[in-house]
């Protein structure tokens, strides 16, 4: 892809990489860096004057959501539902138990203990959103987190904006592995190296596949982990019992239209575990699992020979 512009950066606590095929690379670059600080401050968890925190901190009140904070809101709330409830954004306080309460970047350096204490979450049922006046109430004592779909979501919002900045032909947008395209592909198509860890240089050996339009997302529980008190944690977490997942992938990759229904499927996967395969087949989704032992299961036309 010689005639593909890059750039890469870092930014919601995870990298972020955009490929400009055609078009003015720099205003594409500024329209993405001004999604992502929009993202930012409507749903981090770890800001305090981000719409997420607020609502979180209203104890059960009603919460007018903005809206970029909305959509997330509704992608979240899909997520549980099509996910059978695997997938599900009233994970905010189970996050916090099992001690991911401050930037990735940060936990490695804290090591007072910790005691996890283990209770299934609310669930996405519990909560209450009208989309015509975009108000959001939580029960007392629930927490919204939308990480995993938020960071999706905002793939799938910053191609396009990119696309139309920067007047290119085609766009790749990668959050962490979450990635999304816009426009059209360059010939070949989007070369995409399918890693565990989403910091791995692109040209570094490994399976690559290639992607013409719509979106791929990688989840895993090898690259988000951290020890607390002499135990091991990682950051999916498993809605039935709100400790982290126990499943024989480490790895899920998925493609699909859009980021958010690939990382949907990509983590319902990760924590349906050994249904995971006859899942996502029944839905039509071509993925990638790679098992604890490093055995790789391909499914729905994933290309079987790495290249």
């Amino acid at each position: 892809m010689s005639d593909v512009a890059s750039a890469h950066w870092r930014a919601l606590g995870t990298s972020v990489d955009l490929l400009v095929h055609g078009g003015d690379p720099d205003s594409a670059r500024d329209a993405v860096t001004e999604l992502l600080d929009a993202v930012d401050r409507a749903f981090s968890r770890f800001r305090p004057d981000s719409e997420l925190s607020r609502l979180n901190g209203l104890g059960g009140r009603p919460f007018v959501a903005s809206g970029l904070f909305a959509r997330a809101v509704e992608s979240g709330i899909r997520a549980g539902r099509v996910s059978d409830g695997l997938v599900d954004p009233t994970v905010g306080r189970a996050m916090r138990l099992v001690g991911y309460d401050d930037d990735f970047s940060r936990l490695g350096s804290r090591s007072e203990p910790l005691t996890i204490h283990l209770e299934p979450v609310s669930g996405w049922q519990t909560i209450r959103y009208d989309p015509r006046t975009r108000t959001v109430r939580l029960s007392p004592g629930v927490e919204l987190d939308l990480g995993s779909t938020g960071k999706a979501l905002a793939a799938d919002l910053a191609a396009p904006a990119a696309l139309d900045a920067g007047g290119a032909s085609g766009v790749l947008v990668s959050l962490g592995g979450d990635i999304a395209t816009a426009g059209s592909a360059p010939a070949g198509g989007w070369r995409i190296l399918v890693a565990e860890d989403s910091a791995t240089p692109a040209d570094a050996p490994g399976e690559v596949v290639a992607i013409s339009g719509g979106a791929l997302a990688t989840s895993g529980t090898t690259v988000r982990r951290w020890i607390r008190g002499g135990a091991e944690v990682h950051h999916i977490i498993d809605p039935r019992t709100g400790g982290p997942a126990q499943s024989p992938w480490r790895t899920a990759s998925v493609v699909a239209a859009s980021c958010v229904d690939a990382n949907i499927a990509a983590t319902a996967a990760i924590v349906r575990g050994p249904a995971a395969p006859d899942w996502l087949t029944g839905r039509g989704l071509s993925a990638r699992l790679v098992a604890l032992d490093g055995e790789i299961v391909r499914i729905g036309g994933w290309p079987g020979a790495p290249r």
